[in-house]
């Protein structure tokens, strides 16, 4: 018997497969440790359920003597760094677990494909493997959920099947819903392609004293959320001009190319498969100090975005950052 086996998952939703992982857990550990993924991000067509959601689900599966033996522990999203990312899931299993160095730890899951690379860095913990549960995958129910269809029982416990159900009935479902039919659209543009298409795209992380400058996304998807600057790249453009371009459209900051060429200081390429919801997008960030200007610049919305604005660095939080911002955000300006 291990004293803890640990299971990380983003459970969106919650259903058959990850019930028969846990199920297998108990049987094998004392206690079971579940670190609920992507806990700290807003709503979205890929992270519908907050993390208190999707701890019912899964301790409503269980009766109460089982559902006491396992603990549900939030786990942010750490992408493009895997050591900090380690640290963090570390970090939450010491949490209940403690660290004394005579306690037997696990690590449970199902080795499903190159994304599941994960359950190899903590050679600290043994593995333990489990097979596919009839195949069932979290992405087809979740999309057709969005799209009006509830899932059978023979996909999803009866506590998911409920809370789905009741979730229905809520504004943010609606709007949810009305956000993946504009997806359904929007990659219908692109079907008939010979092969799938990766988008470029560009984003700008630009800082003055303490500030970071966003926008408020105006449109689908993510409309109402907090975001870099940035765009599609075009035909005839390098993308240090469509970094620019984009900045000028949806701030309409003034300063001229060659200001921004002094104030540039690095930038990165972000390439996620998951990154964009539209589809394979691969976006270049570029990185902007202006802290010899005097005073913040001043900015105004344009383009499609609903407003600009300066925002505090220690304001800026991921339940409020499209897509994968934040992570650019962090990895940029650390």
């Amino acid at each position: 018997m291990f004293d803890y086996l640990v299971f990380i998952g983003r459970f969106q939703p919650f259903h058959l497969g990850h019930l028969a992982v846990i199920k297998t857990a108990l049987s094998q550990s004392k206690q079971v440790i579940l670190l609920i993924g992507s806990a700290e991000q807003p709503r979205s067509t890929r992270n519908v359920f907050s993390f208190d959601e999707r701890a019912k689900m899964v301790l409503s599966a269980f009766d109460q003597i089982d559902a006491a033996r396992i603990h549900c522990v939030p786990l942010v999203d750490v992408l493009y760094d895997d050591f900090r990312w380690v640290q963090s899931v570390e970090k939450a299993v010491a949490s209940v677990s403690g660290v004394s160095p005579s306690c037997r730890i696990g690590l449970i899951g199902h080795y499903k494909d190159k994304t599941s690379y994960y359950l190899s860095l903590f050679p600290n913990w043994t593995p333990v493997s489990v097979g596919s549960y009839q195949g069932i995958s979290a992405t087809p129910i979740r999309d057709a959920y969005l799209l009006g269809e509830l899932p059978t029982l023979d996909f999803v416990p009866t506590s998911t099947l409920d809370l789905l159900k009741q979730f229905m009935q809520l504004p943010e479902y609606q709007d949810l819903q009305v956000e993946s039919h504009y997806l359904v659209e929007y990659k219908k543009s692109w079907s008939l392609a010979p092969y799938p298409p990766v988008f470029v795209t560009v984003d700008a992380v630009v800082v003055h004293s303490g500030h970071i400058l966003l926008i408020e996304r105006g449109h689908f998807p993510g409309r109402g959320l907090f975001a870099l600057p940035g765009g599609f790249l075009d035909q005839e453009e390098t993308l240090f001009d469509a970094c620019l371009r984009e900045l000028r459209e949806e701030t309409n900051i003034d300063l001229t190319d060659a200001e921004w060429r002094k104030f540039y200081r690095a930038q990165r390429t972000f390439d996620d498969p998951k990154r964009c919801a539209r589809g394979r997008t691969i976006t270049q960030a570029f990185y902007f100090e202006l802290n010899e200007l005097p005073i913040l610049p001043t900015v105004k919305s344009g383009d499609d975005a609903k407003r600009a604005f300066w925002l505090p660095l220690d304001q800026v939080h991921s339940n409020k950052i499209f897509e994968d911002h934040y992570a650019i955000i962090e990895n940029l300006i650390k």
